[in-house]
């Protein structure tokens, strides 16, 4: 440990360019999904958050849906004490606030009334990255861009960048933004793990091409690419798998497959001297595309854990063998 961000930080926290900004963000990031101001407690969420500053982290992600503002408002609580010149705070729009018909989506509407909310439960006068949570299809997709443009211009936000998009859409908007004259997106936010490799086809070589960053998410696919959900066995008291907030999503990466390809993993990490989780994280960061890998840490000891993949050097052979595991789909979800 050495002097540095909050007094200390770990020199294993590598920083990577964030897109085509000037801004610089700690490889791993902290995500609030399922955690901060949902899974875990307010003061829980705290010492999480001071921890991650303390160890190098700066790059806090967060949206308004997740538990409803739950986790924007305790990630509020969480910086209130941190310098926040030194954070990179990310959260996003999209899905339905409220029953309210104009309550969602990426209308110019939608997205001013969006950022002033997010702005008040974070407790801050801006934040430095504001994200399309997903391609909206029934609005003009100048419309978006121009919104966006237009709350970097009034100060609500820094930079602004897309989720899920789409490589045609990604394309599309920045030739649209470029020929305008508007701010471009920087970032790009993708489900993005061993066994949901798909962006590398298309999603990355695009957004490469135009100087769009990858924030990915969901590393090690909800926790079982950890190895600790066993093919024929219940899942351990107090995993995710168990909890109701996060069973419905765990459940997509649980069948016999996914698991019996989670085993072998855990032995080939064993057979270089590894474990599961530091293998899976270093896999996402080897890729040139990423900025940064979002874990989704609950305690202490978890993001410890996490920020040490960055430590991690995957060997040709180590990958070679991961590839063969794991072979990209196609999006007719077909393998490639």
């Amino acid at each position: 440990m050495v002097a540095g961000i909050g007094g200390c930080y770990n020199v294993a926290v590598l920083y990577r360019p964030f897109g085509s900004s000037g801004v610089k963000v700690s490889a791993i990031g902290l995500g609030s999904w399922l955690t901060i101001g949902n899974s875990i407690d307010d003061k829980s969420s705290q010492n999480l958050v001071a921890h991650a500053y303390e160890n190098g982290v700066n790059l806090f992600d967060t949206a308004d849906v997740y538990n409803n503002g739950e986790a924007e408002r305790a990630l509020g609580l969480s910086i209130k004490e941190l310098p926040r010149h030194q954070l990179v705070i990310a959260s996003k729009c999209f899905f339905p606030m409220s029953e309210d018909v104009n309550d969602r989506g990426l209308s110019r509407k939608h997205i001013h009334e969006s950022i002033r909310k997010s702005l008040q439960r974070l407790g801050t006068d801006y934040v430095d990255l504001y994200q399309c949570h997903r391609f909206d299809p029934e609005v003009p997709i100048r419309e978006t861009a121009l919104a966006m443009h237009d709350l970097i211009q009034q100060g609500h936000i820094l930079y602004w960048g897309v989720s899920m998009w789409p490589a045609e859409r990604i394309a599309e908007v920045v030739a649209m933004c470029r020929s305008e004259g508007w701010h471009l997106p920087i970032t790009n936010q993708p489900l993005y793990n061993l066994y949901r490799r798909e962006i590398e086809t298309a999603v990355v070589p695009t957004s490469m091409r135009e100087r769009m960053g990858q924030l990915v998410y969901s590393p090690l696919a909800q926790g079982v690419l950890t190895g600790k959900y066993k093919p024929g066995e219940a899942p351990p008291p107090g995993s995710r798998a168990t909890e109701e907030s996060g069973k419905k999503f765990v459940n997509n990466f649980m069948s016999d497959d996914h698991l019996q390809k989670a085993q072998k993993l855990v032995a080939l990490a064993k057979k270089y001297e590894l474990d599961a989780t530091r293998v899976a994280l270093a896999f996402c960061l080897r890729n040139p595309g990423v900025a940064a890998v979002l874990v989704g840490a609950r305690t202490t000891a978890q993001l410890d854990h996490n920020l040490s993949a960055v430590e991690v050097t995957l060997s040709d052979e180590c990958v070679a063998e991961l590839e063969a595991i794991f072979p990209v789909m196609d999006p007719s979800g077909q393998f490639s």
